[in-house]
């Protein structure tokens, strides 16, 4: 409340600018349609998290959602990085060895410090894994810098298997659709064997910003990767969750975002 001052011109001047602001605030609202989404996103919460993974609707080419998704681990993911591979640069072998345990753990971003929701899908061999989840704000946006610096980083590295096998590690950048708030994209393929046989593990990662909250989205398999359901899983992702950060209700049926 404004402060009244003894004399009668004091007061009037009070009473003046209150008027005033009560008119501006008026005037902002009359401008603001009802129901508009704020200019910040809102907080994510755990139903919000959930009603904002991605549904088979949005996919194309037949993808099949699954139960048992935050069990899923790749074993080729799993090794301890040569370090002589980094003569010069010993710390670029510890960012080479958080990428692969990151990618096996599937907590790329971090651990998030809010609500997080996992949702997974299959076609024939092939495997795309889904979080939604809320981060701290300066965490999430050093998890995409250091992103960033991997294709650079770790263009090219060996891993050793439990058992001593050798395994080449190329990690490059990939495209992002142009959506939320910021965004980073690698493609990582892991050359191994599996059951005495010669494999190739394809992945295509995104993550996207929206606020403080973000998605990553990983796809691929032994079969290749899946650069264009990645990209379509990012556009539609992206959307839904910037659809529950507004505080309403992502539509059952997708619209074409292309």
């Amino acid at each position: 409340m404004p402060q009244i001052s003894r004399d009668s011109r004091g007061w009037r001047r009070s009473a003046y600018a209150a008027e005033q602001a009560g008119i501006a605030e008026r005037n902002a609202a009359e401008q603001t349609p009802s129901g508009s989404p704020s200019a910040s996103p809102g907080t994510l919460t755990e139903s919000g998290a959930k009603a904002a993974l991605l549904t088979e609707a949005d996919l194309e080419d037949g993808w099949n959602r699954v139960q048992d998704a935050d069990k899923w681990r790749d074993r080729l993911l799993v090794g301890e990085v040569d370090v002589a591979d980094f003569l010069t640069a010993k710390s670029k072998a510890t960012d080479c060895q958080a990428l692969l345990d990151a990618l096996y753990g599937d907590d790329l971003l971090g651990e998030p410090s809010g609500p997080s929701a996992l949702a997974g899908f299959e076609q024939d061999d092939a495997r795309l894994l889904e979080q939604v989840a809320g981060y701290d704000r300066a965490g999430l946006d050093a998890r995409l810098k250091w992103m960033d610096t991997l294709p650079q980083t770790c263009d090219e590295f060996t891993a050793t298997g439990s058992g001593g096998e050798k395994r080449t590690v190329q990690v490059t950048e990939a495209s992002v659709p142009d959506v939320g708030d910021a965004r980073e994209g690698l493609h990582v393929t892991v050359q191994g064997t599996a059951d005495a046989t010669p494999v190739t593990l394809t992945l295509d990662i995104a993550a996207v910003r929206v606020g403080t909250s973000a998605l990553t989205l990983t796809g691929g398999g032994t079969d290749g990767g899946q650069t264009s359901s990645v990209e379509q899983g990012v556009r539609q992702g992206t959307e839904r969750l910037k659809t529950v950060l507004d505080g309403k209700t992502p539509s059952p049926q997708p619209g074409d975002l292309d």
